[in-house]
């Protein structure tokens, strides 16, 4: 069965999860933030075939979230570093684990607690206006077509109301 992809879609949400859209791949991402580097390594935690995960972090090399660097000559080894691309994406595991650990956690509580060295305090994610800092609400977020959405999609977006009935 062939993948339908959205790595073209005028839209960045779709071209994320075109990149990260599967199971396995955010956990790698999951991992390689927890410090795994190398191949047995996420082998052995995840649990995963060797083809899946040799496709899923050849993937993450070549979109550039991932480097694979040589270690060892012989045999040939490498490890799978994480580049500012995918250190990048560490706010969107990080809130992802919040919105799981609100909803989808044991009673017992998070199976994972993040804690910012910087402050000493555990923590969570939270998403904020870039400009005042306050937290983004559903409720108090508009969104119009940017700059990158095609001319020739333009009316049909509008007509459709795809961005809701407070686009500008």
């Amino acid at each position: 069965m062939k993948r339908t992809t959205f790595a073209t879609w005028p839209c960045t949400v779709a071209r994320t999860v075109d990149l990260i859209g599967d199971w396995w791949t955010p956990l790698i991402l999951r991992e390689a933030f927890y410090g795994a580097k190398r191949f047995d390594e996420f082998e052995r935690i995840l649990g995963l075939s060797r083809n899946v995960l040799t496709q899923r972090l050849t993937r993450l090399v070549e979109e550039g979230m991932l480097d694979r660097v040589q270690y060892q000559e012989r045999p040939a080894r490498h490890e799978y570093l994480l580049t500012d691309k995918g250190r990048e994406f560490f706010p969107v595991i990080a809130a992802m684990m919040h919105w799981g650990d609100r909803w989808l956690a044991p009673e017992s509580g998070a199976p994972v607690v993040l804690h910012h060295d910087t402050c000493d305090h555990d923590t969570h994610a939270e998403v904020v206006c870039a400009h005042c800092r306050e937290p983004l609400r559903h409720a108090e977020v508009s969104a119009h077509l940017g700059p990158g959405f095609p001319d020739r999609l333009r009316e049909k977006a509008l007509a459709t109301g795809r961005f809701g009935e407070r686009i500008r």
